[in-house]
């Protein structure tokens, strides 16, 4: 199952490797769900009410993206009482957004 690129072969690891990759950035393609990664790079533990007040965002629309998040494997969640708290399973997920805070594209 090798794909051509630029002239090229590459393998089924690789083609599975770039597979993962724009799964990710397809997962973390939302302005509300970077901005709960960044929260949770600064602070490693946080609860839906706590990710709402830093985002100023609402509950209802901040529970479906940590969800979604959650389902896709780039957070974990714990339940203490009736709260939830959030925790990146990756921290190197930020490292994602600091490249591309950095990035100097024509936009």
């Amino acid at each position: 199952m090798s794909e051509q690129v630029s002239g090229g072969r590459i393998n089924v690891a690789d083609a599975e490797k770039l597979e993962r990759i724009a799964y990710i950035l397809k997962t973390v393609a939302h302005p509300v769900r970077l901005g709960v990664i960044r929260e949770l790079e600064v602070h490693p533990r946080l609860s839906v009410s706590q990710i709402c007040e830093a985002l100023g965002t609402e509950q209802s629309l901040t529970s479906h993206h940590l969800q979604n998040m959650k389902l896709k494997g780039l957070l974990s969640s714990k339940r203490e009482g009736r709260n939830i708290f959030y925790s990146l399973k990756e921290r190197d997920i930020s490292l994602i957004i600091e490249c591309l805070e950095n990035c100097n594209c024509n936009m």
